[in-house]
């Protein structure tokens, strides 16, 4: 196994609005089309109205089934034969393990050794083959490498694929189906699957709805990356927000320069913070790399400064944010 695929970003074309239709088609009949939820109190705190798109509530418990579906499904049987490869800090593999499973092929998932026991044990419950390697990506992609050699699968890239990145746009699609009015779209960004292909999937809808991504400032790869025009990389990250702790990719980097408004920034208490008080308003239960996307919001003025144009009805701005997923080690709790 190469590197993730080098892409020439000035040539690079991203998925069209057509590929992420004929994504949605291919996995609805295998995932969950998750609520939109709202709250008063949420609402008040931050001066908006906000409307939750719930993939903490999503088969394997986050959004990344989607792209792993997608992926998986699309290979042809001669590519699939020898099973699926991929490095992931958990969720992503939970979901190659399941999808490979419904594809009836084996599935050899490389984690940090540092990743959440909660999401090892969910791999393993759907069939995958861990090998841990060290928290870098830099182990993580080697040992992914020796991994491909010994067993010959094909490998699922997290994030610099195609058809991941037209999966995870599903979830921005359904979001705007539901509310096709929203001012605004915010999702967490670590190697950027969710993030593009919901710039790809909101924009093709409504080209002038804004996307903003949301990233701990402990893994700020996409922050400075956009700044300042250069691809960054972030070899390990210490954030409470295990899932978000992988950089862009050339792919990946290609379509938030064109599509994306804005990073922002959270810290590590506003992300404790954020995930313990959607807890305690909504009654449910999302992880900390969803916490990310509500994070930023919750300052005061927040929304204010992002200087959104004004409704006509003058009514409070219309916010969509997605909940990535809501894997949490309950022996482990920040709070």
């Amino acid at each position: 196994m190469s590197a993730a695929p080098q892409v020439d970003s000035p040539n690079y074309q991203p998925p069209t609005w057509d590929a992420i239709r004929e994504a949605h088609v291919r996995i609805a009949p295998r995932i969950h089309r998750t609520p939109v939820l709202t709250s008063h109190s949420l609402n008040a705190i931050a001066g908006a109205q906000f409307f939750f798109k719930c993939d903490n509530f999503q088969k394997t418990g986050s959004f990344k089934i989607r792209g792993a579906a997608n992926a998986i499904l699309s290979l042809t049987d001669a590519e699939a034969a020898h099973g699926i490869v991929t490095p992931s800090s958990g969720n992503h593999g939970a979901a190659v393990a399941c999808a490979a499973a419904w594809r009836g092929v084996p599935s050899y998932i490389v984690m940090p050794k540092n990743a959440p026991a909660v999401k090892c044990r969910a791999v393993e419950s759907y069939g995958g083959h861990i090998t841990f390697s060290e928290p870098t990506i830099t182990s993580r992609q080697e040992t992914s490498a020796r991994v491909q050699a010994e067993t010959g699968a094909i490998l699922i890239h997290p994030y610099d694929n195609d058809r991941i990145i037209t999966g995870q746009a599903t979830a921005a699609k359904e979001l705007l189906e539901e509310v096709p009015d929203l001012d605004a779209v915010f999702a967490p960004v670590s190697g950027g699957g969710l993030l593009s292909g919901t710039c790809v999937s909101a924009k093709a809808i409504r080209s002038d709805i804004r996307v903003f991504g949301c990233e701990p400032a402990r893994a700020d790869d996409a922050y400075r990356s956009l700044a300042s025009g250069i691809l960054q990389s972030l070899d390990s990250s210490d954030t409470i927000a295990d899932g978000l702790r992988a950089s862009l990719a050339p792919r990946t980097f290609a379509i938030l320069r064109r599509h994306l408004d804005r990073v922002l920034l959270v810290t590590e208490e506003e992300i404790i913070g954020s995930m313990r008080l959607v807890w305690e308003r909504m009654k449910i239960i999302i992880e900390p790399s969803s916490a990310v996307a509500i994070a930023p919001l919750l300052r005061s003025g927040a929304v204010a400064a992002l200087n959104l144009p004004g409704r006509p009805d003058g009514a409070l701005p219309k916010l969509g944010i997605i909940f990535s997923g809501g894997n949490v080690d309950f022996s482990s709790l920040p709070f």
